[in-house]
């Protein structure tokens, strides 16, 4: 049967067919998922510790609405970074890995979005009680700003059609080999960059 698309490029030149590529994506998945994982949590610990401290109950309007929305979107964030795992245990073994995989995918991206809304929301709270307003509201617009360029505009740019992956030769054909560095008649030829004496080598 034939691959359509982009699984067809995988199958050719990975030897990876559609069920062992969900695999290697899901893998890949939870590696992602570990690295961002670590700091939803620690940040929402920290969060939850703030609301029972002295300096809490000094906080004016602005700064409450900004520890709700830092709470509600890390609680947020953690769930959806988490929901791939448990999606895959409540559909283990029932040949679900590469819906997994697209669902999981949705998940963390929005997972992520609600993350990058913590870290915005958290810095603001951070700094406007440390230096103020407008130090605080610079700071968070700073901070959105490069997030978007790093974990949007970047990846986008590697997106475009011009930037697409460059053309391997197909499975089976030839490849250049230490051998073509002679001609036919095992004269030798000039090797750029080669260190100490090549071996003679054989034609084809």
């Amino acid at each position: 049967m034939t691959v359509p698309g982009d699984e067809a490029w995988n199958t050719r030149h990975r030897s990876e067919g559609p069920l062992n590529r969900a695999d290697r994506n899901f893998a890949e998945l939870l590696q992602e998922l570990r690295v961002v994982f670590a700091g939803v949590p620690i940040l929402f610990g920290f969060l939850l510790t703030l609301s029972f401290s002295e300096r809490f109950r000094s906080l004016d309007d602005v700064q409450h609405g900004l520890f709700v929305a830092t709470l509600g979107c890390a609680a947020m964030s953690a769930t959806l970074i988490i929901a791939p795992v448990a999606a895959h245990r409540v559909a283990f073994q029932q040949n679900r890995k590469r819906e997994l995989v697209r669902l999981g995918h949705r998940m963390v991206i929005a997972g992520l979005a609600a993350f990058a809304l913590t870290l915005c929301c958290g810095v603001m709270l951070v700094l406007d009680m440390a230096l103020g307003r407008v130090p605080a509201v610079a700071g968070a617009g700073a901070l959105v700003l490069i997030t978007l360029v790093l974990w949007i505009a970047v990846p986008l740019r590697l997106r475009h059609p011009s930037r697409a992956r460059p053309r391997l030769p197909e499975p089976g054909s030839r490849r250049w080999q230490p051998s073509d560095a002679w001609s036919r008649s095992g004269a030798r030829r000039e090797v750029a960059g080669r260190v100490g004496v090549a071996e003679r080598g054989v034609a084809d």
